[in-house]
């Protein structure tokens, strides 16, 4: 039954007016049946609660005073600034108690249901059964909360529903603007805003005044292109991120960058506030006949996991009345950590750095470590949890894990290393960092080489995550310790440097490992960037850059240390965190932001000697396909020992593994596609 209204669901008596402040009212837009029909174990049957929040935020709160140009955004009569955000409740429809998990949308995506439950949702909108993939978190009872948090979100796609924030605005401040894009092919017209992403625009149409420079790499000096030879040009559909239309045309092998002076900026961490204030008010509100959660977690994949990092950096984790607003949060793959970002003026949350791209962008900066740690060159001790302590001095639990392509291509060794790549730094007593070795930032899918050299990573990392995801509940809630940290080290000697990895790597694979990884350089914004994220230098004055390691290889050029995959420890091939762009898409000395690559090993011994690879043949490790498929099940076993993979996910990791042995057996290693490498959608 489909149930629309408009109620205003106000605070219950004995909640004080200070947590009040936050969250004024919920509305509820709809409320229905989540796959009808279908029963999710002892969960039981779903509902799925669409509705909007109101807040209210006073820029004189102490909990407030990190929210960058809040006291300049317009106010109500009582002085307090007021913004609305749309979300989503999937819950058991039962009334139960249960764990709420609060996934940070990436992009206006819901994006936990995809990599845990094995299905993104048609149109962002979870409705049917299809949309709950494999109903793991169903299955498990857990609450699931999304809502919108970030502006700069381009138009989407006819009948999908992105979760877009509205954000106050600082009306009348101006400031220079900076936009760094790349092509793949030579085009006229280019669109300068981030992935997928809007940005400002100029304040002063096709403003006269606007640079466009370009250069080949990021540390190169940048060279002005006449403004008489481009100009701006009107988006490709209305509410859309502007282009710019080049004589000559943009070609690829060139980083651009445009700057202009442009206006209005929006105060982009209300956006993390909201959602702290709304985890304050699911937290302690019993809400549409279902009690408080008996745990309140977070989730987030890359971007998001970098805006869990950004609130814990800040203390947006922390509500008004001084207590933690989840008690355990899981980042997957955020790289360095988004210590910076998210949270300044004139920010741009869809933009990132990459070994190619956006070092300019203040994403990643000191500190990067749970625990204190020292910078040489600013002399300062700090940790990013320094900030997110409740008035208890209590700190939430958190889940950190990256993927090797993080260590590649988003600085993941930084979050346990000092800044000069010269020391370990343990993680906090409240953290575990997991470090899953072979693969890339997602399970890869592509059935092409291009845009890269090589084949994708076929490696699934996502089997972990779902024990992890329970670990952290159990952690939450009953006290439950999670697997211990595991990660590449300097002390254990699976941490090194770029060099010495290229060393190392094998030989006769058809690969050749990348020049550098993601080197990012120290940014000076000016004096007001630090404590008032106000940049005063656009560009940003470039200083030394941080010390990045990556994996040591082993002698099949699989990573070593961290959580041993399945997939490495029972290998059909090289994983790895790497893959190099194609020549004829520019910069072929860069790595793909987000793809590993994959070279299976020779099927017979007559094959690899044939071909020069240095690696033993299938053949040689597995004399028969029940030789492979036992030492898969002895991987999978270890791994459910060691809190790293759920015993219902056996039959997955055996079915995954030995249909990709069955292709690679069944393939002529002539035909250099992709395409066998996964099995028919």
């Amino acid at each position: 039954m489909l149930i629309k209204r408009k109620l205003a669901v106000l605070a219950m008596a004995g909640i004080s007016a200070q947590a009040l402040a936050a969250v004024e009212r919920i509305e509820i837009k709809e409320r229905t049946a989540f796959a009808p029909g279908v029963s999710y174990g002892e969960a039981g049957a779903y509902e799925k609660i669409r509705g909007i929040a109101y807040f209210a935020l006073d820029p004189k709160a102490p909990a407030n005073a990190a929210i960058v140009d809040l006291k300049l955004a317009p106010r109500d009569a009582r002085g307090r600034v007021l913004f609305s955000s749309e979300f989503v409740l999937l819950r058991p429809a039962g009334g139960q108690p249960s764990s709420l998990i609060y996934d940070v949308n990436n992009r206006g995506g819901i994006a936990m249901l995809g990599q845990i439950n094995g299905r993104s949702p048609a149109n962002n909108d979870p409705t049917t059964v299809a949309d709950a993939g494999d109903g793991f978190l169903m299955r498990h009872g857990f609450s699931m909360l999304f809502s919108a948090w970030t502006w700069d979100v381009a138009p989407p796609a006819p009948g999908a529903r992105p979760l877009v924030f509205a954000p106050p605005v600082a009306k009348g401040v101006r400031g220079r603007v900076q936009n760094e894009f790349t092509v793949n092919a030579p085009v006229d017209v280019a669109t300068y805003a981030g992935m997928r992403g809007l940005t400002y625009e100029p304040a002063t149409p096709n403003d006269p005044r606007a640079q466009l420079t370009m250069r080949a790499r990021p540390g190169d000096k940048r060279r002005p292109v006449p403004r008489s030879s481009w100009h701006f040009v009107a988006p490709e559909q209305a509410g859309g991120p502007g282009r710019v239309q080049l004589d000559d045309g943009f070609k690829p092998d060139t980083i651009y960058e445009l700057t202009y002076v442009a206006k209005d900026p929006y105060v982009t961490g209300a956006g993390l506030a909201g959602i702290r204030d709304l985890l304050a008010y699911f937290r302690d509100q019993p809400f549409e006949g279902a009690p408080v959660p008996k745990s309140v977690l977070m989730f987030g994949i890359s971007q998001s996991g970098r805006v869990i990092g950004r609130m814990l950096h800040d203390g947006l984790n922390v509500d008004e009345s001084g207590q933690l607003v989840f008690s355990g949060a899981y980042l997957h793959v955020p790289g360095a950590g988004g210590s910076a970002g998210f949270n300044s003026r004139f920010v741009q949350p869809t933009r990132h750095p990459s070994m190619l791209e956006e070092h300019d962008y203040p994403a990643d900066a000191f500190p990067f470590t749970t625990a204190p740690s020292r910078d040489p060159v600013s002399g300062q001790t700090a940790s990013y949890l320094d900030h997110a302590r409740d008035k208890q001095g209590k700190l939430p639990k958190l889940l950190i894990s990256n993927t090797s392509t993080e260590f590649w291509n988003r600085g993941a060794s930084l979050i346990a290393t000092t800044p000069d790549g010269m020391q370990d730094v343990a993680p906090a007593d409240n953290v575990r960092i997991y470090g899953f070795m072979g693969a890339q930032h997602y399970v890869g899918r592509s059935r092409t080489r291009a845009p890269f050299t090589a084949c994708v990573s076929t490696s699934d990392h996502y089997l972990p995550m779902r024990a992890l995801v329970l670990a952290l509940d159990d952690w939450t809630s009953k006290g439950k310790q999670p697997p211990a940290s595991a990660y590449p080290q300097l002390a254990d000697r699976t941490l090194t440097t770029v060099a010495d990895y290229r060393a190392t790597f094998p030989k006769g694979l058809g690969l050749t490992p990348p020049e550098q990884n993601l080197r990012e350089p120290r940014l000076d914004f000016g004096k007001k960037f630090g404590k008032q994220g106000i940049a005063d230098k656009v560009p940003p004055k470039l200083g030394d850059e941080y010390e990045t390691r990556v994996p040591v290889p082993d002698a099949d050029g699989n990573d070593k240390g961290g959580v041993r995959l399945v997939e490495v420890q029972a290998p059909l091939g090289t994983h790895t965190g790497w893959n190099l762009r194609a020549p004829e898409t520019g910069f072929a000395w860069a790595t793909s932001r987000f793809d590993g690559s994959f070279v299976p090993f020779a099927r017979t011994e007559a094959e690899r000697a044939a071909s020069g690879d240095p690696r033993p043949s299938l053949e040689a490790r597995y004399p028969t396909r029940d030789d492979f498929i036992a030492t898969v099940r002895a991987a999978a076993e270890r791994q459910i020992a060691a809190g790293l993979l759920l015993p219902e996910d056996m039959d997955r990791t055996l079915s995954g593994n030995t249909g990709l042995y069955d292709r690679i057996m069944q393939h002529d290693p002539a035909d250099k596609g992709c395409a066998y490498l996964f099995a028919a959608p």
